[in-house]
């Protein structure tokens, strides 16, 4: 009986445990998934569908790719082509130059200004009319003018086209008409096209003279003549569709679709935004619904952060080096330090970080020299993908030298030794 009752005890006892251990990972698991859906709420989403077919956010302090879409295919972009042929006439000619009409120029095909052959005009004048109407024969005019022909002129957009990094980037016509040879077909990347916009209103001596034609609203201007006037609107919507918009270029083909190129500039962070194949007719609007999904994600989710760099320091004692007391039977020691680098300010998301790895290439036996490179630190932006993208590297070097031991260092200590 009594067993039966403290079995009965002990069973009671157990079946209290299950439960309390029951209710205790019941709460644990519904506090964990609490934690997760805490987290989730806390993860950055990506930009959500885009209509481009290829796309680009780009830091255009760093040219950092913050998001891309097939962002290195090659693809036709149409007039965009432009901020290319605008920014090479700016850096090599005078915009007070005149510029003839060539048979060539006034044959282009629309959207055009309707030059004649034989005309003159002011360099300047139809640099408005390139960027604000984007007008062909107006591109076709300035290539000849400061290129000496079509074809040298698209020598020179491929040649800065990859001085800028551009490795998709293949240029035939300054105005962006569809067009290919043996080679390839006009055309560039998302990235290649952010990076060239990037270097046109950052990098590039001329980034101010570009910024003033491409915000121009409108512009008016005569022929050299006095005979014809003109007058170009900007066609450039998303300069009136969110605050910061600084530049842009449209651009349309058959078979670039509607693409578009702009840049804007907030709280002192400035992002790029490229798009190719943005749809074709009737969806015209689509390019400014995608641009403005991706300057809000740049916007909303990236700040700069500046990264102090942490000097490591080491030491090492060496084998075989002499020691500044002469005794040789003391190691001597060899600092090792890391070089000097500036701060890096980047545009971070709240969900990446740096990290830094040694890869010492030293060993600690004499003679080791002054100054001697010892190896290296690499720093990294480790993003939420856990990716690694590689910062910059900081040799390791010897702070200062050790000898090796010989026999006039025995010899030194023997005499010392002997006369103390």
């Amino acid at each position: 009986m009594i067993q039966r009752l403290l079995a009965g005890e002990i069973m009671h006892k157990h079946k209290l445990w299950k439960k309390i251990i029951t209710v205790v990972v019941s709460t644990v698991l519904l506090l964990n998934i609490n934690v997760v859906w805490a987290e989730a709420e806390e993860m950055i989403s990506e930009p959500g569908q885009l209509y481009a077919l290829s796309a680009c956010l780009m830091d255009a302090d760093s040219g950092r790719v913050l998001y891309e879409k097939e962002g290195n295919v090659h693809r036709a972009n149409a007039s965009t082509t432009k901020i290319m042929t605008l920014i090479l006439t700016l850096e090599r000619s005078d915009l007070d130059e005149k510029v003839t009409v060539s048979e060539r120029a006034a044959c282009q095909p629309d959207v055009q200004l309707n030059m004649n052959s034989g005309e003159e005009y002011r360099l300047e004048d139809l640099c408005y009319s390139l960027m604000l109407e984007s007008h062909n024969d107006s591109a076709v005019a300035i290539a000849e003018h400061v290129g000496g022909s079509v074809e040298k002129f698209a020598l020179l957009m491929n040649e800065k086209a990859e001085e800028l990094g551009c490795e998709q980037t293949y240029f035939i016509t300054p105005n962006g008409l569809d067009e290919s040879d043996d080679t390839n077909f006009h055309g560039t990347s998302a990235i290649d096209l952010a990076k060239i916009m990037s270097y046109c209103i950052m990098c590039s001596p001329k980034a101010e003279e570009f910024l003033k034609i491409t915000r121009t609203q409108s512009y008016t201007f005569q022929d050299l003549s006095g005979k014809r006037s003109f007058s170009c609107q900007n066609h450039n919507t998303f300069l009136q569709m969110m605050d910061g918009a600084l530049s842009g270029k449209t651009g349309f083909t058959a078979d670039a679709g509607y693409c578009y190129v702009g840049a804007l500039e907030q709280d002192g962070r400035t992002f790029v935004v490229a798009l190719l194949g943005c749809g074709w007719p009737n969806n015209k609007t689509y390019k400014w619904k995608d641009c403005k999904i991706l300057f809000s994600y740049g916007i909303e989710n990236y700040e700069y952060r500046t990264f102090m760099q942490p000097l490591g320091s080491w030491e090492y004692a060496v084998a075989g080096g002499s020691a500044e007391s002469g005794d040789p039977y003391e190691l001597p020691v060899v600092r090792l330090e890391e070089e000097n680098h500036e701060p890096i300010r980047l545009l971070l998301r709240s969900d990446e970080q740096f990290e830094c790895e040694e890869h010492l290439d030293f060993k600690a036996e004499a003679p080791v020299a002054l100054g001697q490179e010892c190896g290296e630190v690499r720093y990294y932006l480790k993003k939420a993908d856990g990716s690694r993208q590689l910062l910059y590297c900081a040799g390791i070097y010897a702070g200062n030298g050790v000898d090796a031991k010989n026999m006039a260092y025995y010899m030194r200590f023997v005499l010392k030794s002997f006369f103390n």
